[in-house]
């Protein structure tokens, strides 16, 4: 995966509770903390596990992408919309998630943090 023209971005201010959330973070980032609804797909395994996300935008919605700051979300984002997945990068990340006050769990469902 690597970085091409610029992706689609949306803001976590924009995201609602029914929609997709993709964290492409590491399992130790992901355990730290993470949006409660959110996929977990890490980047270093996504193309093995691509097909776990079939089942997930099977509706057609958007996938939002999600990293700590924004570069591998980018980088996930654009290679869904090589494959055809209508995907949108979240500006800010994980840091911008928390900065916004929205609830972030760790691995045991309890208040989590941003690494």
């Amino acid at each position: 995966m690597t970085f091409g023209s610029p992706v689609p971005t949306v803001s976590v201010d924009d995201l609602s509770a029914g929609d997709h959330l993709l964290d492409v973070r590491e399992k130790d980032e992901w355990e730290a903390g993470h949006a409660e609804s959110a996929l977990h797909v890490p980047m270093s395994d996504f193309v093995a596990r691509f097909g776990e996300l079939s089942d997930t935008v099977d509706d057609g919605r958007r996938v939002n992408v999600i990293c700590r700051s924004g570069g591998r979300s980018a980088q996930v984002t654009a290679y869904l919309l090589q494959q055809g997945i209508d995907a949108a990068n979240v500006a800010g990340g994980m840091e911008a998630w928390a900065a916004a006050g929205r609830p972030v769990v760790d691995g045991n469902g309890a208040p989590g943090s941003v690494i």
